[in-house]
């Protein structure tokens, strides 16, 4: 099996204790341990997280950086990767991953989520699996009534809603790598 990138989109803000962190890292662990590699944004937060719970499960980790925010990647990053800007990190998140999970986050957030449903809307890339937890469900159902209004249920079927890790790394295991 070669490489398979999970790239994991979600807040820079939580820290080490809070819910959303501990969640993060579980997930980074339990899709490390099955041999995923994750891909981030390389900051705090969730991104930490998950690049965390990779490294302990003894995965390879990517983070996405900015040269404009200044600073490094977190610790837990094996390979860091500066990006010019904003555009061209979502580009590169976007190119490297295998698959996209979506946990809750802000602004930024809303915009990568917005982006890999559109590039695959469009066409522009090939459909992947693609999970957000369910903070996001009212952006995901809300767009999915128009899709649908439009005919394009195929569109709206491209996103998942999940909040068990052990669902969402079963689905990704499925999809991506030989797994029993």
């Amino acid at each position: 099996m070669g490489e398979k990138i999970i790239t994991i989109f979600g807040s820079s803000k939580p820290v080490e204790g809070e819910i959303e962190y501990e969640f993060a890292r579980k997930l980074g662990y339990e899709l490390g341990k099955v041999g995923f590699t994750i891909c981030n944004g390389g900051y705090g937060g969730t991104m930490e997280a998950t690049a965390r719970g990779a490294k302990e499960a003894g995965a390879k980790t990517i983070g996405i950086t900015v040269a404009t925010f200044g600073g490094s990647a977190n610790k837990w990053i094996d390979e860091e990767i500066k990006a010019r800007d904003l555009f061209e990190r979502l580009k590169i998140l976007i190119e490297k991953g295998d698959g996209y999970v979506v946990l809750k986050g802000g602004t930024g957030t809303l915009v990568e989520i917005s982006l890999v449903w559109e590039l695959m809307n469009k066409g522009l890339i090939n459909p992947k699996p693609f999970i957000a937890v369910s903070f996001w469900s009212p952006v995901i159902e809300i767009i999915s009534e128009q899709l649908r209004y439009e005919s394009r249920e195929d569109v709206a079927e491209f996103i998942r809603v999940m909040n068990n890790i052990d669902e969402i790394v079963k689905y990704m295991a499925q999809r991506l790598i030989a797994y029993k």
